[in-house]
């Protein structure tokens, strides 16, 4: 029982650091979202050009980071954006130097992983709607914008849905790969409760917890998501 009041919230145990990480968490994965959809909606804009260049350069970009550990893809955005910073600086004569914030190194570290992955959903999900339907919009007399904002990118929604979903879950248990530049997230919380209190077991059981409880409220939010993105298609048909 005394091993579980250190549970608590107040002074008297590690409850408030610890719902503070799974903020910390959750605000992370949410601006790795919004850096990862649109590096993942540019890729894969590029994938879908007619010019085979273009394409290839697309394709390898996917390739290298698909082929690069996730663990390494975040140190080498970490210490990689500071030295190409000082070095900017230092090439226009400012003898200063910065050093990126460790929540911005793993956004960044991490939308890149999450647009890459999120890159391939898109594209397969704008290949997925039907061509008869976008060629009964155009004999309607839809210009090609019209047809790409009322029809084309709704119905893609439908099928890139599930996707980016999966997706989402996965960035979610990702961010905790931060913890390796020392970022206050859950399980970096949890990690240094345990060590101070020499009890890891349960700080990390807590983790988990969390951790379930933000992935059941995600599911909670993807079937209602699932549900109007119905709802809205079926009238829009």
């Amino acid at each position: 029982m005394e091993s579980f009041n250190k549970l608590a919230l107040g002074a008297t145990g590690w409850g408030d650091e610890l719902l503070f990480g799974a903020l910390m968490t959750v605000t992370l994965a949410i601006s790795s979202l919004v850096v990862g959809f649109f590096i993942g909606a540019q890729l894969a804009f590029l994938k879908l050009q007619p010019i085979k260049s273009v394409r290839g350069f697309a394709h390898l970009i996917t390739l290298l980071f698909r082929g690069t550990p996730e663990f390494l893809i975040i140190l080498v955005v970490f210490f990689g954006l500071d030295a190409l910073i000082n070095a900017t600086l230092s090439a226009f004569l400012f003898d200063t130097s910065v050093s990126i914030p460790k929540f911005w190194a793993g956004t960044i570290g991490l939308g890149l992983i999450f647009g890459v992955y999120a890159s391939e959903v898109l594209k397969a999900a704008y290949q997925a709607v039907p061509q008869l339907t976008l060629e009964a919009a155009r004999a309607l007399g839809l210009n090609f914008h019209q047809v790409l904002i009322q029809i084309h990118i709704p119905l893609m929604w439908r099928h890139a849905l599930p996707g980016l979903m999966n997706l989402w879950l996965v960035l979610l248990k990702d961010t905790s790969l931060v913890a390796v530049i020392a970022f206050d997230e859950l399980l970096r919380t949890a990690k240094v409760a345990g060590e101070t209190e020499r009890e890891p077991f349960i700080f990390f059981c807590a983790a988990a917890l969390l951790y379930l409880l933000m992935t059941w409220l995600s599911d909670l939010i993807r079937k209602a998501i699932a549900k109007r993105v119905s709802i809205v298609g079926a009238h829009g048909c």
